[in-house]
């Protein structure tokens, strides 16, 4: 049966999760797609391990948690104690997420709006955006290099085969520590290849003198700086392949000559960090602002700013955003004017603009 829910939420962190929980309470019916493992896919990925999780809310805000069960305690916990919370509370209500869900786009439909993912085509009268500001960057090169994975959850993957890791920040170094350890300890010596576009890698003193331990311990790493991803093929095999540039050479009749190597994609992880929700607005017909001198104080001159009314719902009919996708600011459309609306990226208020969200949207549905 091809069903019709009342919302349908993309993305399952704090904003996401917590607009799921006040449906599931007050009786609309819901269904959240999350394009990570797991649901708070993008803290896991951003939160260094054993950071701690504040109860954070500013000074000037008047609202409690409107979401008192995805509060942080106010002892501060590690991400990895809060994350294993937030599993069991989704267990124990119940709610309804699917996991491993890419979205694609909206569709409008003359009932209401039809989400287009990786696992088909679902249908809802209101879709709420939630899917944070760490959108991970894909690769620019030509052909499909799409299946590269964006960070490790299983180091022990790479062992017994060269990987290679693209990125010059902490992120990659972090991911060549797991890799280099998990290989020496099950003794397998096949190289660790470090590329990163720039000709300087930039880390912190404790990652650099984490990584230089390893290294000490016999950890077998290459380093490419300058080096940039161009394409991704199908060899004779079958197998999906990147090819990485490591050297140009230009010669005086006009032929350039490359030194390249070629990674099984499987093999290789592209730590490059993240880009902000712009070019999905862009995709989906959302209106963004620019911001110029005098008008924005929190956003610099030239960064783009969502368009939302008072209750998140964006120039596009039924579609709401909220969370971090918003962070640190948007544009706000109120008493006939537009202005600049401060918007810090918090767990505190990923959850209470789900409250005010979905309460706009049982009025708007009539319920």
């Amino acid at each position: 049966m091809n069903r019709t829910y009342d919302v349908l939420i993309i993305g399952g962190g704090p904003a996401g999760l917590s607009t799921a929980f006040i449906c599931h309470k007050q009786g609309l019916s819901y269904l959240v797609l999350e394009s990570g493992k797991a649901v708070f896919q993008g803290i896991a990925n951003t939160y260094p391990q054993g950071k701690l999780v504040y109860a954070s809310k500013p000074k000037d805000a008047p609202e409690p948690f409107l979401v008192e069960e995805l509060r942080p305690p106010d002892k501060p916990v590690t991400v990895e104690s809060y994350l294993q919370y937030v599993q069991h509370f989704v267990q124990h209500e119940n709610l309804n997420v699917q996991t491993e869900v890419a979205f694609e786009d909206i569709r409008d439909e003359r009932d209401g709006l039809t989400v287009i993912t990786s696992k088909g085509n679902f249908k809802g009268k209101k879709v709420v955006l939630s899917f944070g500001s760490n959108i991970p960057r894909e690769l620019s090169v030509y052909g499909d290099a799409k299946m590269v994975a964006k960070n490790v959850d299983d180091p022990s993957k790479y062992v017994g085969v060269r990987a290679l890791v693209i990125g010059g920040g902490n992120t990659a170094a972090d991911v060549v520590i797991a890799i280099l350890k998990a290989k020496r300890e099950a003794n397998d010596s096949h190289s660790v290849y470090w590329a990163h576009i720039s000709e300087k890698f930039d880390v912190n003193k404790e990652t650099a003198q984490r990584l230089g331990e390893e290294i000490l311990l016999g950890g077998n790493i290459r380093l490419l700086p300058g080096a940039t991803p161009r394409i991704g093929e199908v060899d004779d095999e079958g197998v999906d392949r990147l090819v990485i540039r490591i050297n140009e050479f230009k010669q005086a009749d006009g032929i350039d000559l490359y030194h390249a190597m070629s990674f099984p994609m499987q093999n290789v992880i592209a730590c490059i960090g993240s880009q902000g929700p712009v070019p999905i607005f862009d995709k989906l017909g959302i209106q963004t602002i620019a911001c110029t001198s005098g008008v924005c104080n929190i956003a610099k001159e030239g960064d783009r700013l969502v368009l939302l009314t008072a209750e998140f719902e964006s120039t596009r009919k039924g579609v709401y955003v909220i969370g971090g996708a918003i962070s640190p600011s948007f544009m706000k459309i109120a008493a006939g004017s537009i202005q600049e609306e401060k918007h810090p990226n918090l767990i505190y208020t990923a959850v209470n603009d789900a409250s005010h969200v979905v309460e706009a949207i049982k009025k708007s549905l009539g319920k």
